[in-house]
């Protein structure tokens, strides 16, 4: 006798599910490739950043918060869904205004938002509000909140004095440094709090949808868990310098560096839900959603070829954006030509000096020549040629510039500007530099850093000259308590207007 086994075909809802789920996937792998760079970008900060560890652990909270839904999301017909396509449109315009920008931020964030719209529109109007929390929890993948150190730093500086005084420990405070008989403190960009602010509000987030119903005590709780862990970090800043003042600045740092971390972070969590618990109005057993609610009983899945064709339109427009900024990067580029520094009438070009020249990192031509004229003033002249700016070949930024952060020279301070340049005076082992700057970008020549960004999006959003150029005029005091201005102002007069030197430097003469 030979037993038969029924086959069990798979009804029309599963059968719709696996289509749209592939659809989905194949989108979001398409996405992932298309923007590797950024992805990559991501892990490796989540991985080497310790104010961005808990990142790591949000995809595992996704698939749990998805699974913890499942057996209300069986009941609902997936449907593709065109309005999704408005949440991949505005992914791809962040990421392509943070690739305009080189901010690193709207790019990981446009990227976060596209796959968010690509499960909406390949799932539907329905399962997207089944699963609206974990599509919304996606955010936090996006490393942010290192923009909130330097307020951090101050807040968290005035605390620490306020409670000092309520104490009776003398201190006095400039910025974010503090000052007892025990010694000076700085509050440094690890003490912000900014760790514990972040992952705080990824906590806070997820316990508030777990433990509360209703959308006021939910905001509410979110809001004191931010409060608190704010208000804690000025508290362990304080208790710091308190302790050095009682004993000494050995014992207080190790006990803070045995106190803070995820031993402090868990304490203050548990004094959070110990706050909030009786006010928690959700059950452990309750249904997170209601299927019949959500979509008609009934209702007919969609079809295979529909969710096939939403993801490739997904697709098609998450890659809009980096083939727009293909394009107009291959229409405004030029190559750099190394041609010779300017002949400047009643100025004779001599061999660059060795004291000083700027730093620009990663740019494609950095050409220096000094001057002098008859009357003995003497100048160095820079021009600096970046054929298109990306990140980290940028005209301003961080350590670009007349003096190199690490290097010999160092930032003293603004001077008069010259008519469109900025000014500054740079030192080293008791020299005294001045440095006029000029920045070509697009159409304008500017020394303002705020109007060299904007320039920048504009161009490569819009099309025009990619080329980046900074024309520096340097000149050492002559003695002490003399200015080298004048010898500044004389070459700049002699040079005439800079852009068409710029655009001659970049290969642009001529268009």
């Amino acid at each position: 006798m030979t037993a038969v086994l029924p086959i069990v075909r798979a009804g029309p809802l599963a059968s719709a599910w696996r289509n749209h789920l592939a659809a989905l996937a194949a989108a979001a792998a398409a996405i992932l490739l298309l923007f590797a760079r950024d992805a990559l970008d991501m892990a490796r900060i989540w991985w080497t950043s310790t104010t961005f560890n808990h990142c790591a652990l949000v995809l595992p909270i996704i698939a749990w918060l998805v699974w913890q839904r499942l057996p209300d999301l069986k009941a609902l017909a997936p449907q593709a869904w065109a309005p999704g396509l408005a949440v991949v449109g505005s992914g791809a315009a962040a990421w392509l205004l943070g690739e305009a920008g080189n901010a690193a931020l709207l790019r990981h964030f446009g990227l976060v938002l596209m796959l968010q719209g690509s499960a909406i529109a390949c799932l539907g109007k329905a399962v997207s509000r089944g699963i609206a929390f974990p599509i919304f929890y996606a955010f936090f993948l996006v490393p942010f909140g290192e923009e909130l150190v330097p307020p951090l730093q101050t807040l968290t500086a005035k605390m620490s004095m306020a409670l000092l005084a309520l104490t009776g420990v003398p201190a006095h405070i400039e910025g974010i440094f503090i000052s007892t008989p025990s010694g000076l403190f700085r509050v440094a960009e690890a003490c912000s709090g900014v760790r514990f602010l972040v992952a705080m509000a990824a906590l806070s987030a997820l316990a508030a949808n777990l433990c509360f119903r209703a959308w006021p005590r939910r905001l509410a709780f979110v809001a004191f868990a931010l409060a608190v862990s704010v208000l804690a970090n000025g508290v362990r800043a304080f208790g710091t310098i308190y302790i050095a003042y009682k004993t000494d600045n050995e014992v207080a740092v190790g006990i803070d560096h045995l106190v803070y971390g995820w031993v402090f972070f868990a304490i203050v969590i548990a004094l959070i839900v110990a706050a909030a618990w009786r006010f928690f109005d959700r059950s452990p057993t309750a249904r997170w959603f209601d299927p019949a609610r959500l979509q008609a009983p009934g209702a007919e899945p969609g079809r295979p070829a529909g969710a096939a064709q939403m993801a490739a339109i997904a697709l098609a427009v998450a890659a809009a954006a980096p083939l727009w900024t293909g394009a107009v990067a291959a229409a405004g580029t030029r190559a750099v030509p190394d041609g010779p520094l300017p002949d400047v009438a009643g100025w004779t070009r001599l061999p660059a000096g060795r004291e000083w020249q700027p730093h620009y990192s990663a740019a494609d031509r950095i050409r220096l020549a000094r001057y002098r004229n008859s009357a003995g003033q003497q100048v160095d002249l820079a021009i600096i040629v970046f054929a298109r700016q990306s990140e980290g070949r940028e005209l301003v930024g961080y350590g670009q510039g007349a003096a190199d952060e690490d290097g010999a020279w160092s930032w003293t301070g603004a001077t008069a500007p010259p008519a469109g340049g900025k000014a500054e005076t740079i030192g080293s082992h008791g020299k005294v530099r001045e440095v006029a700057s000029f920045y070509r970008v697009g159409d304008i020549v500017t020394g303002s850093a705020t109007r060299v960004k904007l320039e920048t999006v504009k161009v490569r959003l819009l099309g025009g000259p990619q080329r980046a150029v900074a024309l520096l005029v340097a000149a050492e005091a002559p003695a002490d308590g003399l200015s080298p201005r004048p010898a500044i102002d004389a070459f700049l007069r002699d040079l005439g207007p800079v852009a068409p030197l710029a655009d001659r430097a970049a290969g642009l003469a001529g268009d």
